[in-house]
């Protein structure tokens, strides 16, 4: 009997302390990549986990902290003064008696004063089992550290909190029950049901069997098992035992023997700890990984909305202008030009560089702000509308609280964004030359044909000043049958009107291609904003979501 019940204790598993730490590294590094994204009160028992585990660890692992657990009347302080042979905690019938924790220890006290102190005995409640006249008898329990703990159906609330307290810190918990309330539904719903990942380090015993005739004692072991499996703790040991005389707690103490040596039941409640976090944790995470990011159409989206507030439309549409403005102002006819370039270039009204590879000034302008129209409601709602689709599109398939996190850092730097486009747009070279070289060559040869009209009408006043005057009019040089200072004037004209026709397509092409390029550029410059300020931080979501999706399988011991 004995040797199954430590086998039922072994739990059928050993915990390697490697593994059990690797699992504990992966719910912090699961606490590290959702910080700031998943709701605060949802991570408490992973916080509270880690930060008991490290401490439990690093404390003691010689040492085996068993609690016994009861309700008012269950004996429990007379099992545990049984267990210690000693009279160490008070024992009451009617009314609870132990408010506070009492410990005893096997071995030195020094030893195990740290691990005390911070599941928070205080001094004088710890006793030493350690005494010259056991010889021996004792060596079997050296490491281990037995509570008893308050009750936890105690009228006063203090020691149910203090319960509660104390049965998130010990490695192994005996559940003792009464016969007359071993089905007490506080005991299964409130407690016993909770420790459903804990099956390795429970154990129940029906205390004071003693009362029991002996053919009623199977029956009720058999009703309190079916209640055990009920609360999914099927093969849990049962053991019977009374303090009423020492050989009722025989098997009992043969258990705890068996615990003390393997050195398991911390690594164990640990595990089991684990297990039950992991198990909370679960729907957070689903099981296939997150995408990389946002899709192409929802970045499509985007970046088209971001063009829209950012006004490239307008603005390209300023460069095809003072593309056309600028090519007339030096490739028009010299006698207009002046009228022309007392319009204002559509780049300059709004503030904007246009400068390119052939302009004599620097290459190197300071951005400054724009005076680009601001965005109308709609191009305002689209923005957002578009923002939403991304985060949608990218988070809208993750589970609980995510869909929620890629959204808010979709929207986080929203505020930012206006100036960001401003110093996109301002900053941008849209590439509007100022006198490119055949610009030039045509301005100069309209130029040649204007001096040439000019000095035939010259030469025609000429001579009808002279005629006027009496004066022998000089002899006109013929071209065919044409005088050459008419057909100076005339070819002048016809040239370059001419030439204005064949050069006012070209600049038209030109222009356009010039917008176009503007507009690419201008494009891929918003496209950098929407890329800084909404698609980098939905990536980070979705990178940390797959980095706890990473962490949560590693912490529940998975490959």
């Amino acid at each position: 009997m004995v040797g199954r019940m430590r086998e039922a204790l072994r739990g059928g598993r050993r915990v390697d302390p490697d593994e059990l730490i690797t699992r504990l590294d992966a719910v912090r590094r699961f606490l590290a990549a959702v910080d700031g994204h998943l709701p605060d009160e949802r991570l408490v028992p992973a916080h509270t986990l880690v930060e008991r585990a490290g401490t439990r660890l690093a404390l003691s692992r010689d040492h085996t902290v068993v609690a016994l657990a009861g309700a008012t009347g269950s004996g429990k302080s007379s099992l545990f003064n049984a267990l210690a042979r000693l009279d160490l905690s008070p024992v009451g019938v009617r009314r609870p008696t132990t408010g506070v924790a009492h410990a005893c220890v096997w071995g030195p006290l020094d030893g195990a004063n740290r691990l005390l102190d911070w599941i928070g005995v205080l001094p004088r409640h710890r006793f030493i089992r350690e005494s010259a006249l056991d010889g021996d008898d004792e060596s079997a329990l050296h490491g281990l550290v037995l509570l008893d703990l308050p009750d936890f159906d105690s009228v006063q609330q203090a020691h149910r909190l203090e319960v509660d307290r104390l049965l998130g810190l010990v490695d192994l918990v005996v559940w003792v029950v009464d016969p007359q309330k071993y089905a007490d539904r506080l005991v299964h719903t409130g407690y016993l049901r909770e420790f459903h990942r804990h099956r390795d380090v429970t154990l129940v015993v029906l205390n004071q069997a003693d009362r029991l005739a002996p053919a009623e004692l199977p029956r009720v072991l058999d009703d309190l098992r079916r209640l055990l499996d009920a609360d999914g703790l099927p093969g849990v040991p049962l053991l019977a035992t009374t303090a009423v005389d020492r050989s009722g707690t025989t098997e009992l103490r043969a258990s705890l023997e068996s615990t003390v040596a393997e050195r398991q039941a911390s690594l164990r409640r640990l595990a089991g700890d684990v297990d039950t976090v992991v198990e909370r944790l679960g729907d957070l995470v689903g099981p296939e990984a997150a995408g990389t990011g946002p899709d192409a159409t929802g970045t499509r989206a985007l970046t088209s909305a971001l063009a829209g507030t950012a006004g490239v439309p307008a603005v390209t549409a300023a460069v095809e202008g003072a593309y056309r403005h600028r090519a007339a102002g030096v490739t028009g006819w010299p006698v207009v030009r002046g009228w022309r370039r007392l319009r204002p270039d559509p780049l300059r009204r709004l503030h904007l560089p246009g400068t390119g590879g052939t302009t004599d000034e620097p290459t190197e302008q300071p951005v400054a702000a724009t005076s680009v129209p601001d965005p109308t409601a709609a191009q305002r709602s689209a923005l957002g509308l578009a923002v939403r689709a991304v985060a949608e599109r990218a988070g809208g398939d993750l589970p609980g609280p995510w869909p929620a996190a890629v959204t808010g850092a979709a929207r986080s730097r929203l505020g930012d964004v206006p100036d960001a486009l401003d110093r996109a747009v301002a900053g941008t070279d849209l590439g509007v030359p100022e006198r490119p070289l055949w610009w030039r060559l045509v301005g100069a040869l309209q130029w040649l044909v204007t001096l040439t009209a000019v000095a035939g009408l010259a030469w025609l006043v000429l001579g009808y000043a002279l005629r006027a005057l009496g004066l022998p009019d000089p002899d006109e040089p013929m071209v065919g049958e044409v005088p050459l200072p008419s057909l100076l004037l005339l070819g002048g004209l016809l040239v370059g009107l001419l030439v204005a026709a064949v050069t006012r397509p070209v600049v038209r092409w030109a222009a356009r291609r010039t917008r176009l390029r503007a507009e690419r550029r201008l494009t891929a410059a918003v496209a950098e904003v929407g890329e800084e300020h909404v698609l980098t931080p939905v990536r980070a979501v979705l990178s940390s979501y797959a980095d706890a999706r990473d962490a949560l399988r590693v912490a529940a011991g998975k490959k």
